[in-house]
């Protein structure tokens, strides 16, 4: 009986940790592997030998599954490590096939998003040109919902319901005072805009807001925003507006920094862009304004998540072992809408050759002509991600999580 060697990457989600609980659930029902490892923060848990034994874990704590499907962010910790190509380290691949050889591993599984998928992508090319035989597969996760070949990316439901949320209790908060006011929100989205587009999910009988969404796909025109804000202001007391980090103007440049710096894998780092609305509509429209960034915040709030999100990011783990027990080897997990209402999915899988280093962008018919709000269209794919709430375990009032004690060890 082989082994699995599993790992995650990337930015954390709410349900990453869902995905590597269904693995670790279907592989108790179907006992396809022997022991499963998980390297400890992603690809460099492998070459740096650092593992915990999740098939003893799983053995000694009967509840385990359960608590790691509810613990936010990563079980196993994470790492913005770009992989090199086998021409510029042949050294790496060698060392990271020597290690699956000493554990006698028969599958690697990466759960990640764009970035995780190019290293499945290289390693799975790699273990096919060597004849190594070991199984690559990315199952995915962000809350960008980026991803190509697959409806929707686990974590962007427990984040749209908590960025929806979010935004109407700003909402609560700022209709209180009889005084214009301008509150524009930031929300994660570098080069898609599908997190942002989620906030008109808080609009209902009584506020309409988010008053403007503003999405990475569209070009900003700050002129315009100005006047669209004006216009409202004669009839609304208070304007919210929802932007995404990643806005640009018709240039191509952010409208967040005039310079902004790059991760390993050459993606801007964005912030900024609601502050400095808010220096430019205070001063153009002379009423109170106020710039709020949801950062990380939107991430991982587990106490919010999507039972769907959850629910789904379980299956696509179970779908992984699946796969590999098929012989597929070069692919990531995916998901497939076959309808809205009722809402269904189908589970499979789809060459990761063909998803690494692309964007899944908001289609033209999801955003209205003026580019400052979304259509009924985004408005239906997105409502059925949010629904259900987790079955959430407290102690002394508070979400009781994992212990990730073995994430602090140095």
């Amino acid at each position: 009986m082989k082994n699995l060697i599993i790992a995650q990457s990337g930015g954390p989600t709410v349900a990453i940790n869902a995905s590597l609980a269904g693995v670790l659930k279907q592989n108790k029902i179907s006992n396809t592997f022997g022991t499963i490892y998980g390297s400890l923060n992603g690809i460099t848990g492998i070459t740096n030998r650092k593992f915990l034994d999740l098939t003893k874990a799983v053995s000694e704590d009967e509840a385990f599954i359960d608590k790691l499907k509810n613990t936010p962010a990563m079980f196993l910790g994470s790492c913005r490590f770009r992989v090199p190509t086998e021409a510029e380290n042949p050294q790496f691949y060698e060392d990271v096939f020597q290690v699956f050889e000493e554990k006698n591993v028969g599958a690697f599984f990466y759960i990640g998003g764009n970035d995780s998928m190019d290293t499945v992508d290289k390693l799975s090319a790699y273990a096919k040109s060597h004849n190594k035989d070991v199984q690559i597969i990315g199952i995915p996760k962000t809350i960008d919902n980026d991803l190509v070949h697959i409806d929707h990316t686990p974590g962007f439901g427990s984040a749209a319901k908590y960025v929806a949320t979010s935004i109407l209790e700003i909402a609560h908060d700022t209709y209180i005072y009889h005084l214009k006011s301008v509150t524009i929100v930031e929300i994660m989205g570098r080069d898609a805009g599908w997190l942002t587009a989620a906030s008109a999910l808080a609009r209902n009988e009584y506020s309409k807001a988010p008053h403007l969404i503003y999405l990475p796909e569209k070009p900003f025109d700050l002129n315009q925003c100005i006047s669209d804000t004006k216009k409202l202001l004669e009839t609304t007391e208070n304007v919210i507006i929802a932007v995404s980090e990643g806005i640009r103007d018709k240039d191509g440049n952010y409208i967040s920094a005039s310079e902004a710096k790059t991760d390993n894998f050459g993606h801007a780092m964005l912030s900024g862009a609601a502050k400095y609305l808010e220096t430019v509509l205070h001063e153009k429209l002379g009423i109170k304004t106020r710039g709020i960034e949801l950062n990380t915040l939107q991430r991982c709030a587990s106490h919010i998540a999507s039972e769907t999100d959850l629910n789904e990011s379980m299956n696509l783990g179970a779908t992984a072992v699946s796969m590999y027990e098929k012989g597929e080897t070069g692919v990531m997990i995916n998901l497939t809408r076959t309808s809205s209402t009722p809402y269904e999915v189908t589970y499979g899988c789809h060459p990761v050759c063909e998803i690494a280093n692309a964007v899944k962008s908001v289609p033209d018919d999801f955003i209205n002509e003026e580019g400052n709000d979304v259509t009924d269209k985004m408005l239906e794919y997105l409502k059925p991600l949010i629904i259900g709430e987790a079955d959430q375990h407290y102690k002394n009032g508070l979400p009781s999580y994992l212990n990730v004690s073995h994430l602090l060890e140095n």
